[in-house]
């Protein structure tokens, strides 16, 4: 500990709890960053406690510390490099043999470490009992009872993290496990060898440096190779006990030391440390949902019956908020109006600013309460059992059960995002399965592209708003799938691997964990609203007002309006003969026309109207006219954009940019759009190239020539979909 100052690193399995605890020890003073030289998220938050200033690293989750994965890559570097006083390590108290692997590690590394036993109200309920202080003075690490969720047992933490660092000021001491005689001796060589050639400059501990080589260690074997005649020694070592492991007891070295250490655990237990009621020894309350919710027959129907409900839900409560958003944009477009004197400025702030970015905004409710509900399901436990059963489903696809997980984050159930959806899928170990999962987990329902299927279901499906969603959701996983199995038969192929996965116990969520993860992801949304979307906005509506008319087209729209204008005012003021009240109402509207009529040419011979009307001879095949077009062509940047342009697109084109009409009312009045067209626009959507941020996560985590290929591949597949889709429809 420096001064009143105390670096934390906070540590565990996956759905142990860590982030929870995280999130009630830091509450909103987090904030959120990369890895050095890894897309790998960081989450970082401050505290007071007792007059010290706690520094909270909520480290990615792991089961190991030999680095498999990214996450697992940053969580040791950042031990490794960083050196943080403290390591506390959230452990899953209900699976405690399997989640002090994790612990073990730490203290072979040496760290100093606080254990957590969380999820104690379930232990309890189990009729189990830990004996804390036993496994405290086994380990010579402090031990406290948690409960994440309810925030019960952080305080006793932060007191013991606290005792514990003012009292620890010794070097890091590793815990020295023998690993068997064979393993013990080629360790205790290796060691030797790397202290005398002082690998990583001795900043981790010789023995473990040997391990990790053992274990297959590619990063630290990377690192160790730079030692040139050293290396090759160590590698002769690891190949000769690799050799004679294989003879003698059909294993190898990782799976040894695996075993030594599960041996450690159970030894530890076996004194005491967990005792069981065997009058109250029950079936697991998470066990008898299981059998029904991840059923062969009825976990499936009982999945599709949670994203309906989900959607019905999203759409009946959200339809009265959306409508004041609607409203108040519609409000401020006018009061802007009034207030700017008419002009280019008017313009951008009326048609390009509150046009554009109002139009992504006006969908913040329905984004509020689906965040919510997916929040719920998550801290429910319920996705993991979405991961386990769609496996079998993938892998007739040539998929990988891992893969759910980043199709789920990239928007399986709406809202996710695609960018950590393809980062997510370094979890697979199978490059092949890997790089078929990162190509097509962008096709998902993101919660970029949820404005834009929301704004054509209100348009053209009103009574069926939710049906509609459900379906588009559909949609999403089976064209994922389906481009999925064609990449594995052709440009992918090879073997499937087999798929292990652990499924929590169900948690009833708190409300202030779901709130939380909610103000995350819609904060997010709003602010990549105020920010990328109102810069692309902007650009976008300068290229749609720029260059302006000709001046000989302009001056003929003004006297064509002002002669009408004349007569209109003459008959107003003479009332002249034979002119009723139905012979003015049409001068009026020829004279509202004509201002429709000028709108849409300056858009049509701006530089985005150019483009999009040169489009619009190919893309007539789908439906799509030039303002679509040009929507379309600014979802490249993110897929948001779609709705901001559309909006923008309409407001410069109506004679009234105060005009109080809601997007959706303008995309159905126009005659250029239907069912049909609205129907290719959202299979266009959901297959066509994933937005640029996409782009460059998946250069990042395959290559750019398979981004490059992504963009060409999906777009052509999505028009060739999408005219498919309205040519059949427009039949019908």
């Amino acid at each position: 500990m420096t001064g009143n100052t105390l670096t934390i690193a906070l540590a565990g399995n996956p759905n142990s709890g860590k982030t929870t605890m995280f999130n009630a020890l830091t509450g909103s003073r987090q904030h959120v960053g990369n890895y050095p030289g890894v897309t790998v998220q960081k989450k970082e938050g401050r505290l007071k406690h007792n007059g010290v200033t706690v520094h909270v690293v909520d480290l990615p989750g792991t089961y190991s510390l030999t680095a498999y994965s990214a996450e697992e890559l940053a969580a040791r570097n950042f031990l490794v490099d960083e050196r943080p006083e403290m390591v506390v390590n959230i452990l899953d108290a209900g699976a405690l043999e399997r989640s002090l692997y994790l612990t073990v590690q730490f203290l072979e590394l040496g760290v100093p470490v606080v254990l957590a036993l969380n999820m104690m109200d379930e232990v309890k309920k189990r009729g189990m009992q830990i004996d804390t202080g036993l496994l405290s003075r086994l380990l010579r690490s402090p031990v406290v009872e948690t409960v994440a969720r309810i925030g019960e047992g952080k305080e006793r933490l932060l007191d013991a993290t606290l005792d514990f660092a003012r009292g620890n000021r010794r070097p890091w001491e590793p815990l020295i496990l023998s690993y068997g005689p064979d393993v013990d001796a080629a360790l205790a060589e290796m060691t030797d060898i790397i202290e005398a050639a002082r690998f990583l400059d001795g900043r981790l501990p010789a023995r473990w440096v040997a391990l990790k080589l053992l274990e297959g260690d590619h990063e630290v074997a990377g690192i160790c190779r730079q030692a040139g005649a050293a290396f090759d020694r160590l590698a002769a070592i690891v190949e000769r006990l690799a050799g004679h492991l294989t003879a003698t007891m059909n294993s190898y070295p990782e799976a040894l030391i695996s075993d030594y250490r599960y041996g450690f655990i159970a030894s530890l237990l076996k004194q005491g440390v967990i005792k069981k009621d065997a009058s109250r020894e029950r079936i697991v309350y998470s066990d008898k949902v299981d059998r029904v919710v991840t059923d062969r027959f009825l976990g499936p129907l009982l999945m599709l019956g949670v994203l309906y409900g989900m959607f019905e839900m999203v759409f009946f409560i959200g339809e009265y908020p959306m409508g004041w958003f609607e409203d108040f944009f519609s409000w401020l477009s006018g009061l802007a109006s009034a207030i700017i004197p008419p002009g280019q400025i008017q313009s951008l702030v009326v048609s390009g600013i509150i046009g554009g970015v109002g139009g992504v905004l006006g969908f913040v409710p329905l984004i509020v309460i689906m965040f919510f509900l997916l929040s719920y399901l998550e801290d429910l436990g319920y996705m993991a059992r979405m991961a386990y059963m769609l496996d079998r489903v993938f892998r007739i696809f040539g998929l990988h059960g891992g893969s759910v997980m980043p199709f789920i984050i990239s928007g399986g159930i709406p809202g996710g995002c695609a960018v950590p959806g393809v980062m997510a899928a370094r979890t697979l170990r199978s490059p092949k399965e890997r790089l078929a999962t990162i190509l097509t987990a962008p096709f998902m329902a993101c919660g970029a592209k949820i404005p834009v299927f929301v704004l054509l279901v209100g348009a053209f499906f009103p009574q069926g708003a939710g049906t509609a969603m459900f379906w588009i959701t559909l949609a999403s996983w089976g064209a994922a799938l389906v481009v999925a199995r064609f990449l594995r038969s052709t440009v992918i192929r090879g073997e499937a691997t087999p798929f292990l996965m652990e499924l929590p116990p169900y948690r009833i969520p708190t409300l202030r964990g779901v709130l939380l993860h909610t103000w995350e992801r819609a904060w997010q949304y709003v602010k990549k609203a105020g920010t990328t979307i109102l810069a692309i906005s902007v650009l976008l509506w300068a290229a749609m007002t720029y260059p302006q008319l000709p001046q000989d087209v302009a001056d003929g729209y003004a006297t064509s309006r002002q002669t009408l204008a004349a007569g209109l005012e003459a008959a107003e003021t003479t009332g002249a003969p034979g002119l009723d009240g139905a012979a003015l109402a049409d001068l009026e509207a020829r004279l509202a026309d004509i201002d429709n009529q000028e709108a849409e040419a300056a858009l049509r011979n701006s530089l985005a109207g150019r483009l999009g009307t040169a489009l619009e001879r190919v893309t007539r095949l789908a439906g799509f006219d030039w303002r679509v077009n040009i929507a379309l062509l600014g979802g490249i940047a993110a897929k948001e954009v779609i709705v901001s342009t559309l909006g923008t697109s309409y407001a410069l084109g109506e004679v009234d940019p105060g005009e109080a009409m809601p997007l959706s009312q303008r995309l159905a009045a126009d005659p250029a759009m239907s069912k049909a067209s609205a129907l290719a626009l959202i299979i266009f959507t959901i297959l066509y190239a994933p937005c640029f941020v996409t782009v460059v996560a998946m250069a990042r985590e395959a290559s750019w020539g398979w981004a490059a290929f992504a963009m060409v591949f999906n777009t052509g597949l999505g028009f060739a979909a999408a005219t498919a889709v309205y040519q059949i429809a427009s039949r019908i």
